[in-house]
């Protein structure tokens, strides 16, 4: 990892894969194929990107058992332990609907309301995450959404991966289905015969996945789209080197593009979680993606006052921070942009990704400064509720006319003259 003193501004963002003319030509035509033949056009692709040919769609019971067979007893009551910490803290993001009323006899307010349906993606291969599961599926059930559909690419045998499975079933998700890539959220946005449309399509997955999502946004509505995972780490000398060096690897083992920064006004601290880095790549088993990672984006930033380290950070506005230093509480109001703040020598990153309870789905290539994580809001809509009395409306129907035909709107001004016509 490079160490550097401080000169001008920083930035961890990285450009976003957009991908190629021919990929989103592709991706176009598998969404057309979608529209046209539905379900077959999914166990075409299926089988020609994911090498298994199905007969159906949708998960069984049967092989949601055989997963309970296949996964380690002992990690059954984590999952359930998991899921309901993030309930927990999830509860705690609920809206309610509200109505105000004035003295003249006018109602005003806000109903809440939960979506009607969600699409959830889960990516396969290497990248099948079970904690992903309960993070997108849980702040939609807390939000009230009814109809949860997931979809996830099968191994050649037409398998999902047992974790998948069972952290699915913990959460009573009853519609699974084995499909994934861009005709997996074609299918979500406009329907086939085997998966009805939904509203929503969250979770993260491959650049055709990324492209997919663009391009059915406005049938339906999307979370984002998340870039390479990313952690900034901001310490003063009282914290740990090895521990520091552990927690960057930590999010350096997810991709060659993830990025890994230190934040301190240590220069010793600074020398010695370089060399730290190093000795604990050696025995990693993601070492080579780890490395790569570290040496395109890794970095040590050294500051001469915390002051310069907190506008460094805010600048860097990173999805995950950590904040390793003797009094971390007291730093925390002069934090403005983090999409997760991790406080404290015993708050390293992986918690928050599994465990205590607040979402892994972050903002990530600094739009923290305008973003948020994902939450109970991405599965809620707001309808605004206006209910105006006879006084009400003869104390302002001269005003509000004016104002419409300041604007040219003359239909607009009749509307509520009509009423005392």
């Amino acid at each position: 990892m490079k160490i550097n003193k401080i000169e001008g501004t920083v930035s961890l963002r990285r450009s976003l894969d957009q991908g190629t003319e021919v990929q989103r030509k592709a991706v176009l035509n598998v969404i057309e194929h979608v529209k046209e033949a539905g379900d077959n056009a999914l166990f075409t692709y299926t089988e020609k990107w994911d090498g298994a040919k199905l007969s159906t769609l949708k998960v069984s019971k049967a092989e949601i058992e055989q997963a309970y067979q296949d996964i380690s007893p002992q990690i059954i009551p984590i999952i359930h332990e998991a899921a309901e910490n993030i309930r927990n803290f999830h509860q705690k993001q609920v809206k309610q609907s509200w109505l105000s009323t004035k003295q003249d006899g006018t109602i005003l307010g806000q109903q809440v309301t939960a979506l009607d349906a969600v699409g959830v993606y889960v990516p396969g291969g290497k990248a099948a995450y079970p904690s992903s599961v309960l993070m997108n599926v849980i702040p939609a059930q807390v939000a009230g959404v009814e109809r949860i559909a997931m979809v996830s690419p099968p191994a050649s045998d037409g398998s999902l991966p047992t974790g998948v499975l069972v952290a699915a079933d913990i959460l009573g998700v009853e519609e699974i289905y084995k499909v994934g890539g861009a005709q997996a959220i074609a299918a979500l946005a406009y329907g086939t015969e085997t998966i009805k449309a939904v509203d929503k399509i969250v979770g993260p997955g491959n650049i055709f996945v990324a492209l997919a999502k663009k391009e059915v946004y406005g049938m339906v509505d999307i979370d984002s789209i998340a870039g390479p995972s990313e952690i900034v780490v901001l310490a003063d000398d009282t914290a740990k080197a090895n521990e520091i060096a552990a927690d960057l690897l930590s999010q350096a083992e997810h991709d060659e593009r993830a990025s890994s920064v230190l934040v301190t006004t240590s220069e010793l601290l600074a020398e010695a979680v370089k060399v730290e880095v190093e000795k604990q790549l050696v025995d990693l088993p993601r070492e080579s993606i780890a490395r790569a990672a570290l040496e395109e984006y890794g970095a040590i930033y050294i500051t001469s006052s915390m002051k310069e380290a907190l506008h460094v950070v805010n600048e860097l506005a990173p999805e995950h921070l950590e904040v390793m230093t003797a009094e971390p509480m007291n730093l925390l109001p002069y934090i403005k942009h983090a999409g997760a703040i991790f406080l404290g020598r015993y708050s390293s990153e992986p918690i928050g990704d599994y465990f205590a309870g607040p979402n892994h789905v972050l903002p990530t290539n600094g739009t923290a400064r305008f973003s948020s994580g994902l939450s109970v809001d991405e599965f809620i809509k707001k309808s605004s509720i206006v209910m105006y009395s006879e006084q009400a409306l003869i104390d302002s129907v001269d005003k509000i006319a004016a104002f419409a035909r300041l604007e040219g709107l003359e239909a607009h001004a009749r509307a509520v003259e009509s009423r005392f016509k």
